[in-house]
């Protein structure tokens, strides 16, 4: 079990308690503090740790799983609003800079946001969880580091305290992510672990920049990731109404609109286009 003197890690404590929610439904606090050979507060800290990240459900003296509500899978979401991600994605890619750095996390629309890139054959550093973003960049210009993890195949993403590790290793000019919801209070996620993942790539990027489509304005996901002043910039395929807007304006958030105009052939779509200022 990795034991240094007859301790754990934080790291390995906290993998190896995600590892003991697969094999039952419930762990204690008093029984993992014996297991590990740490007190009682280190595993509170433990849990409550996990539990913001989405990663557990919180219960008194433990844990248990997270609960799994029916939410799109990302097969699902691929085929929704098409004509909106790829907008999005492409005014995002026109943002980014042959040289420069970047983290991109999974979901359908960074999954476009890495067909443009790889079209637009930028020349950049991109280190990504998700499989397909690193495998739509990984034939082309673009130098790709893939995440460890543990693999959630219905998202076709990596997850977990290995991913979040790899990623406090590195700085990067600018972090480009997705999301389930967007109000008010800020960028949340719904999908099992993802919250932590963006939660880190924002802490890691120079400019933290927000891919999201109208449909998810004043949606709020299971887990918060930030609020709207942990955020530089939105790309969006439609300009925000009243109060999301009020607020966006008031944490000096830069919104970008992708030009209504569709897009009809791939060479059609990867002329270069002047960033919004």
């Amino acid at each position: 079990m990795g034991k240094r003197d007859g301790k754990l890690k934080k790291s390995e404590r906290r993998a190896q308690i995600l590892l003991e929610l697969k094999l039952r439904p419930h762990v204690r606090i008093s029984e993992l503090a014996r297991r590990f050979n740490a007190s009682a507060e280190t595993l509170r800290r433990d849990l409550d740790a996990l539990a913001k990240d989405g990663l557990i459900h919180r219960a008194h003296g433990g844990a248990s799983a997270p609960s799994r509500g029916h939410y799109p899978s990302l097969d699902e979401r691929t085929v929704e609003r098409i004509s909106e991600r790829e907008r999005i994605a492409h005014l995002a890619a026109a943002a980014v800079h042959d040289g420069e750095t970047l983290m991109i996390d999974s979901g359908s629309t960074t999954i476009e946001l890495a067909k443009a890139l790889a079209y637009r054959d930028v020349s950049c550093t991109v280190i990504t969880n998700s499989l397909p973003v690193a495998m739509t960049l990984g034939h082309g210009a673009a130098n790709v580091m893939m995440c460890p993890g543990e693999y959630q195949p219905s998202e076709s993403a990596v997850i977990g305290t290995e991913t979040l590790e790899f990623l406090r290793q590195y700085s990067v000019d600018r972090c480009m992510i997705g999301t389930s919801g967007f109000s008010v209070e800020g960028v949340s996620e719904t999908v099992h672990g993802f919250a932590a993942i963006k939660r880190e790539m924002l802490r890691r990027a120079g400019l933290r920049q927000l891919l999201v489509g109208s449909d998810k304005f004043g949606q709020k996901g299971l887990v918060r990731v930030a609020g709207l002043d942990g955020l530089d910039t939105v790309f969006v395929d439609a300009r925000p109404q009243k109060k999301l807007l009020a607020a966006l304006d008031a944490a000096g958030v830069d919104i970008r609109v992708a030009d209504r105009a569709p897009l009809r052939t791939h060479s059609d779509q990867m002329k270069p286009r002047e960033e919004n200022t």
